[in-house]
């Protein structure tokens, strides 16, 4: 089983030395392959190399892609913000000279906001030095996609494959039905004879017109062509190839057969199977709408 969808999600985090990043990315149903990135400036590299490791690992859908990086301090000490200190001492001099404050202690000057201050080292961020564990992870965040998209692929393979199986079982009844299209046209038309028109060559007339309406009903071509794109599903459904587009246009033909179905359907009990493959095409159709 190779079914692969377009939803997914993926996040790796990784540094070195002083500096952070993670990556996030993510993808949604699109009819081709549409990439959207946002990296921080001085790390074009990335976008430029995530284009093409997109393209090697996907075939559709709207893939974002997002990198985030973070340069960490190091603390090596404090200092004392002499700026501030001044400040504080120019304050408290005026009071004592007015006699509304006493000589300060040192604890309690240091202990004052923003006078000590935490030092940290300088430090440059060597982009360059960055790009190969930077790309690496890149690598491994589309993998991480990838490996999302496919498992997600394993659970639409068994809900796809549960709606075949309802088509086919659909298929079956109204061919068991079918049958019984001429003799119900025919005993319809019989009736409405015996009751209105008495004249037995007239009968025989109308009754010829009653095979012939017998046989523009006969819906077998229809269910034999149904059956046909049923097993084109199943064989799509393990192609090692992106199967969305062609899976979305079988679903149009499965519905065009199934509305030539219905019209045709000469009594109530095969228009509500007609109904029903109907309502299983629609569900079949909209699942196939997240498949790769």
């Amino acid at each position: 089983m190779t079914l692969s969808s377009m939803t997914g999600f993926g996040r790796v985090e990784g540094h070195h030395g002083t500096v952070a990043w993670v990556y996030e990315v993510r993808s949604v149903n699109g009819r081709s392959l549409d990439l959207k990135t946002r990296v921080p400036s001085g790390y074009d590299y990335v976008e430029r190399a995530a284009r093409d490791l997109v393209k090697q690992r996907f075939q559709r859908g709207q893939v974002s892609l997002n990198l985030s990086v973070q340069t960490t301090e190091v603390q090596t000490g404090y200092s004392v913000n002499h700026a501030v200190l001044n400040q504080y001492l120019e304050v408290g001099q005026g009071l004592m000279q007015a006699g509304q404050a006493t000589m300060p202690s040192l604890d309690g000057l240091l202990s004052l906001r923003g006078v000590i201050e935490a030092a940290s080292a300088e430090t440059d961020t060597d982009v360059a030095a960055l790009e190969a564990p930077l790309l690496a992870d890149l690598g491994a965040v589309l993998e991480h996609l990838k490996t999302a998209r496919q498992d997600e692929g394993r659970a639409l393979f068994d809900v796809l494959t549960q709606h075949l199986s309802a088509m086919t079982d659909a298929v079956d009844r109204a061919e068991a039905l079918a049958a019984q299209q001429t003799e119900v046209i025919r005993e319809r038309f019989t009736r409405r004879l015996n009751e209105l028109l008495p004249d037995a060559d007239l009968q025989e007339r109308i009754l010829q017109e009653a095979a012939v309406m017998a046989v523009k009903a006969d819906v077998r071509e229809e269910l034999d062509r149904l059956r046909t794109h049923i097993a084109s599903a199943h064989t799509l459904l393990g192609d090692s190839q992106s199967q969305g587009r062609k899976l979305d246009f079988l679903s149009q033909e499965f519905m065009r057969e199934a509305n030539t179905l219905c019209s045709k359907a000469a009594f109530s009990d095969l228009t509500k199977v007609g109904l029903e493959l109907k309502s299983v095409i629609d569900q079949f159709r909209e699942q196939v709408q997240n498949v790769e």
